[in-house]
């Protein structure tokens, strides 16, 4: 009879979701909200869009199972990573959050750099000094908008937000705590040269739990506006990521996860805290394992430029058969052979984080000739955010992270051309699980592992993952991607020059 209720904030919405202790899924329900484009490369949401969008989806959950609010043990939350959200003493926001795809902070990183050095800031954080991390944020913050810096009490990420809301205790994630930019990672505390080189005490920060850590119980006006019984168990949570690479059995060593949706995240777990400043580095959300984390910008999203702009007779073929247009693009793309007959694309649509960093690469058609066919370029597209995944594991593998196999969720997992695509460019095969649920799934078994049901949890987690395909890599095709790969590698290192002259042209 009992339920684990897992929760995950993303950029969109709000997934509530109850699972029994096996993991079967009993019901998701999502909410969304809106994302504030203030200006180019400023993004924002209000943190009580994210509440009551939370309320209304634990709510709609639970009226859809029988006796579910009396059957809840416990709940964690897990979310979008990482958020500035500044709090005053009474614990309320003082101004919209600049979520993780803010980069105003771009001048006040390259001051970070001036005044602490690159190295520096690798060796203490084990992450690269980039707007994407709260450090950058919060320095501008106090910069730009001092009056409101100095009301701010806390700053806390969105599970701490949301736990807040529900508990009335200030706290913080583990996994959240490595994304701050502000952490010694070798002490585990604060750094000190940080926090005054962006302006923070470090009383600001709240006190960090493990992610399957109690940190509070529901109290009575929130279990009245959620519809929860008050005093059920808080979990700390975690990052989306993390979470998702727990839903996906990615938990051990040589297992990795790449979740391809409008953009790729790539997940490799490690127990020795391995740092590459190529990719981010965090805590995973079980004790004792870490996580380098490669975010590519675009992969799904180029399929759906190529659709919008390019694929009129896919749409109206769509429509007059009741088909999907992304499964009539991979068919078409099947009709090419391996290697798009000579054509690459570099997938740097909206310049690219992971591994190279370089916000001002472009996407790039290369080799195209009057005979060329429209699924030798579908097929590119498809090829070339396959080799863009392997260009990262390639910098994984010279870091020392073990690679054997590779997990596939999301979106992209639907195209069995592109699962056997990344296969054969990756040299490993791709899993692809059961069922994919999402970052719930990882935040229900935070909760069974802060209340005692799983005291072996990977041996839990062993069967509740199961896995439903495998694409073994062909070989027959290795060597055509193996020198297709090459001259890949090569493009992008011959144009980064021009990517730079050509952001500069008015």
């Amino acid at each position: 009879m009992t339920l684990f209720l897992g929760i995950d904030v993303g950029t969109t919405g709000v997934k509530a979701a109850l699972f029994t202790p096996d993991g079967h899924l009993e019901v998701a329900r999502t909410v969304e909200y809106p994302i504030q484009h203030i200006r180019p490369g400023w993004v924002e949401q209000q943190p009580e869009d994210w509440w009551k969008a939370t309320c209304t989806a634990i709510q709609q959950a639970l009226e859809r199972v029988p006796d579910a609010a009396a059957r809840v043990v416990g709940l964690a939350v897990s979310s979008q990573a990482p958020s500035l959200v500044a709090l005053n003493e009474a614990g309320e926001s003082i101004r919209p959050a600049l979520i993780w795809m803010d980069r105003r902070a771009e001048a006040e990183t390259s001051q970070l750099i001036d005044q602490l050095g690159w190295d520096e800031i690798v060796r203490i954080t084990g992450n690269r000094p980039d707007p994407y991390y709260i450090s950058s944020k919060i320095k501008w913050f106090r910069q730009h908008e001092p009056e409101l810096h100095h009301q701010t009490r806390w700053y806390v990420q969105i599970p701490g937000y949301l736990n807040y809301r529900l508990t009335g205790e200030f706290t913080l994630d583990d996994a959240h705590a490595g994304l701050m930019g502000l952490r010694d990672r070798s002490s585990g505390q604060w750094s000190d040269v940080l926090c005054e080189a962006c302006g923070v005490n470090p009383d600001q920060l709240p006190t960090v739990f493990m992610g399957h850590q109690i940190v509070g119980t529901v109290r009575t006006n929130a279990a009245a506006e959620t519809g929860l019984p008050s005093g059920i168990p808080v979990m700390a949570g975690t990052v989306d990521g993390s979470a998702a690479a727990v839903e996906a059995g990615v938990v051990e060593e040589g297992v990795l996860a790449e979740m391809t949706g409008t953009s790729t995240v790539l997940i490799m777990p490690n127990s020795r805290g391995i740092s590459e400043p190529a990719f981010i580095s965090m805590p995973h959300a079980l004790p004792g394992m870490h996580m380098l984390v490669g975010a590519m910008v675009s992969s799904g999203a180029n399929l759906n430029w190529y659709r919008d702009q390019f694929g009129r007779w896919e749409i109206e073929e769509a429509r007059r058969t009741e088909s999907d247009v992304f499964d009539l693009l991979t068919k078409e793309a099947a009709s090419s052979p391996p290697g798009s007959d000579g054509v690459l694309f570099l997938p740097y649509m909206m310049g690219e984080r992971a591994p190279i960093w370089h916000t001002q690469a472009r996407g790039v058609l290369f080799g195209l000739s009057l005979g060329t066919k429209r699924g030798a370029v579908i097929r590119a597209i498809l090829e070339g955010t396959a080799f863009a995944l392997r260009h990262n594991i390639d910098v994984a593998r010279k870091a020392g992270v073990p690679v054997r196999e590779i997990r596939s969720v999301g979106g992209g997992t639907r195209s069995v051309l592109w699962n056997q695509i990344k296969a054969n460019i990756l040299g490993i095969p791709v899993l692809l699980p059961e069922a994919s649920v999402g970052a719930p799934f990882g935040d229900a078994v935070l909760v069974g592992m802060g209340l005692g049901y799983f005291p072996d949890v990977l041996g839990a987690l062993r069967e509740m993952v199961r896995i439903k395909t495998v694409y073994d890599p062909d070989m027959e095709h290795a060597w055509r991607y193996a020198r297709m790969y090459g001259l890949f590698r090569d493009l992008y290192t011959h144009l980064r020059e021009d990517f730079d002259r050509l952001s500069e042209v008015p």
